[in-house]
């Protein structure tokens, strides 16, 4: 796959990048040599070959899934301008 200049005008403007003239030929290049890196990733076999999280192996550390308030109610609603009840209460703005 090749990226042509008004693609990298157009990925410029999508990333809401400033890119002058001057600079979209070496990033064509750039870009190019991007994409043919990935090309050459497509071309390793990994079949068989088991995901990893981490270079060593070991298993991934997980907690308990329990939903709780954090036990922080005190401290979350401290700095509100009104709270009841560990609730921010907010002025009635729909009648």
């Amino acid at each position: 796959m090749s990226v042509d200049q008004a693609t990298v005008r157009r990925i410029a403007h999508l990333a809401r990048i400033r890119v002058t003239e001057d600079e979209v030929p070496h990033l064509q290049g750039e870009l190019n040599a991007i994409l043919d890196f990935v090309a050459q990733l497509d071309e390793v076999s990994v079949e068989g070959v088991e995901p990893m999280t981490s270079v060593t192996p070991m298993q991934m550390k997980k907690r308990v899934d329990v939903v709780n308030d954090g036990f922080m109610a005190d401290k979350v609603t401290a700095n509100a301008p009104a709270a009841d009840d560990h609730f921010f209460t907010v002025p009635k703005v729909v009648e």
